[in-house]
């Protein structure tokens, strides 16, 4: 058995531990508090996008390629992961899910390429010699659109360009603080976006000079207004699935003192029932 002063050092040291996990749950909590708020005010804006989109579109005055589907050569995958773990199984659930895809749809690496938004995702491709045509790190636990600006651009240009002949998004859809679900979305070609069932659209607009000028300039807002949305969710599963997780740890840093406070008090009980047995055996001796 260990001593009690060897114990006593575990005790302390889970204390400390305990510590640092309370600590990082609760600045957790803070953050997805402000992220989640963030992620649903951008929605109605995302909407109504949607809704002005969908109605020049649908109007038949123009074409856009961004609306054309094509022959798929070659796909542009976007992987939206943290900079940094501790998050339980946020990283590695939507790494998985792309990966996955990957090896199963793909038999040369001519057929795709990733566009990696995050650490953990951008070191897992390079390690495993995935070919990366873009990446961003860095990214602000509450990003702004500008933070993410150039990158959507930049993915949206490769379509234009037809370096990629679709584009396809990955990332942790937030259910609530204790579920998040990795989530895949066709972002591009934009071949659905008419309103969601139960949003019916009764507005008629006016288009100056025309709707294909329009489209020209709306669409890659449209298609870089879905990533900064997507990131915001991301964002906000990120922060709840390191809650949840330094809550667990939390937890079990609990059950470990517990179990170690039992372990020393059965030590120093055993060791106090020494020292009297020992002493009622001199004594014992001396009267003999």
């Amino acid at each position: 058995m260990a001593s009690l002063r060897d114990i006593q050092s575990k005790i302390n040291s889970t204390k400390k531990t305990k510590q640092i996990t309370k600590a990082m749950q609760m600045v957790s909590a803070s953050k997805l508090t402000r992220a989640e708020q963030n992620a649903k005010a951008f929605v109605p804006y995302s909407e109504k996008m949607q809704e002005v989109v969908s109605q020049i579109a649908a109007s038949g005055d123009a074409t856009h390629p961004m609306l054309q589907t094509r022959a798929v050569k070659k796909t542009g995958y976007l992987v939206i992961t943290a900079d940094r773990g501790l998050a339980g199984g946020y990283n590695n659930n939507v790494i998985r899910e792309v990966y996955r895809t990957i090896q199963h749809q793909h038999a040369s690496t001519d057929e795709y390429t990733v566009i990696a938004a995050g650490r953990f995702g951008r070191d897992f491709f390079k390690k495993n010699n995935l070919p990366i045509a873009k990446e961003i790190i860095g990214l602000p636990d509450q990003p702004d659109f500008a933070d993410i600006k150039q990158i959507a651009s930049e993915a949206v240009e490769m379509f234009l360009e037809e370096e990629i002949d679709e584009l396809v998004l990955f990332y942790n859809h937030f259910n609530s603080a204790i579920s998040q679900e990795v989530t895949s979305q066709k972002l591009l070609p934009l071949t659905d976006i008419t309103p969601e069932s139960g949003r019916s659209v009764q507005s008629m607009y006016e288009f100056e000079p025309d709707a294909e000028g329009i489209l020209k300039v709306l669409l890659p807002q449209y298609a870089e207004s879905l990533i900064y949305g997507a990131l915001l969710d991301a964002k906000a599963s990120e922060h709840a699935a390191r809650m949840t997780a330094m809550r667990a740890a939390t937890d079990n840093a609990n059950e470990r003192i517990d179990d170690l406070t039992l372990t020393f008090n059965r030590a120093r009980q055993a060791a106090i029932t020494q020292e009297i047995s020992e002493i009622v055996g001199g004594a014992a001796a001396l009267q003999s």
